[in-house]
């Protein structure tokens, strides 16, 4: 006989997340491939990137189609979540840095090594742990206005540091800023766009709710912007790598501890989530600095 708290929370409607969530995961892959290519030759002809590089990007046929990508990517993204606990479909969004990484090894012309081999393993075996048991003990209630309170207070917080950051010292500022910076952010983005969807599906939509939809498009546009400048001065793998860390560790934090998608899952599973979300985390870390050190020995 099956025990109550092993019974899957997740319905077979709600589970229809899960594959357009590995699709959008996908596109993020390629999207990011392309734009990147694409920020690369804009980036030889210009100084850098800013709003008066645009039109050299809007010029770039691999920029052009990588955004399109990244668009249908946030579609399937928005999709999912409209139908799944974000808890459920977000960590999938690793499986972008598996497939970025077979993207890389096929454009060079090589096989993976045993170091990809063994961080793609764990990786995709730290997700498939995780998403199971969220799939079992996640539960989604409608969300409160307290809640988004909270949300767009510490989003307040997060923007005006980043914003302060850039316009201090972006000259001296690379990569892991950028990446960072734009993880966190894009983690705002994904638990404002549920809650959005959430309060929508509930019929609680006012006008905390259009305060996110504006507070979600102006963190999406910071967070394209420091995507942009990560590409100069890193790797299209380290950009994904960082995002498809950074970014499922600020959403999920964020249903776990502000919308309660985990607040009946027992003690054990929070052990579970830990253990797969580090194991898939670490894949995702080693098979990052791999690759960016096989690139600085072939630069």
């Amino acid at each position: 006989m099956i025990e109550d708290d092993l019974i899957p929370s997740v319905t077979p409607y709600q589970a229809i997340g899960i594959p357009i969530a590995l699709l959008a995961a996908v596109l993020l892959a390629l999207g990011t491939h392309y734009q990147s290519k694409g920020v690369g030759k804009a980036s030889t002809i210009g100084e850098g990137f800013g709003i008066r590089e645009l039109p050299l990007l809007l010029k770039r046929p691999s920029w052009l189609i990588g955004t399109l990508l990244l668009g249908s990517a946030v579609i399937l993204q928005l999709t999912a979540l409209g139908f799944a606990p974000l808890i459920v479909v977000q960590p999938l969004g690793a499986i972008a840095l598996v497939i970025t990484a077979l993207l890389g090894a096929r454009e060079v012309k090589r096989r993976l090594d045993r170091v990809e081999i063994r961080s793609i393993a764990l990786c995709v075996g730290g997700i498939a742990i995780f998403v199971t048991a969220a799939a079992i003990f996640a539960h989604e209630e409608p969300i409160r206005e307290p809640q988004l309170l909270i949300i767009l207070g510490l989003l307040v917080v997060v923007y005006a540091t980043a914003v302060v950051l850039y316009a201090r010292r972006h000259a001296k500022l690379r990569a892991p800023f950028y990446i960072v910076a734009a993880g966190v952010l894009y983690g705002f983005v994904v638990t404002l766009a549920k809650v959005v969807i959430n309060r929508v599906l509930t019929e609680n939509f006012g006008w905390l709710s259009i305060v996110c939809i504006v507070a979600l498009v102006a963190t999406l546009a910071l967070g394209v912007f420091f995507v942009q400048k990560a590409y100069l001065s890193g790797k299209a793998s380290l950009v994904v790598a960082g995002l498809t860390v950074i970014d499922p560790i600020v959403a999920v934090g964020l249903g776990i501890v502000v919308l309660g998608e985990a607040a009946a899952a027992p003690f054990y599973a929070i052990i579970i989530f830990l253990f797969a979300g580090a194991m898939a985390g670490y894949g995702v870390w080693t098979l990052a600095q791999h690759g960016d050190a096989e690139h600085r020995e072939t630069a």
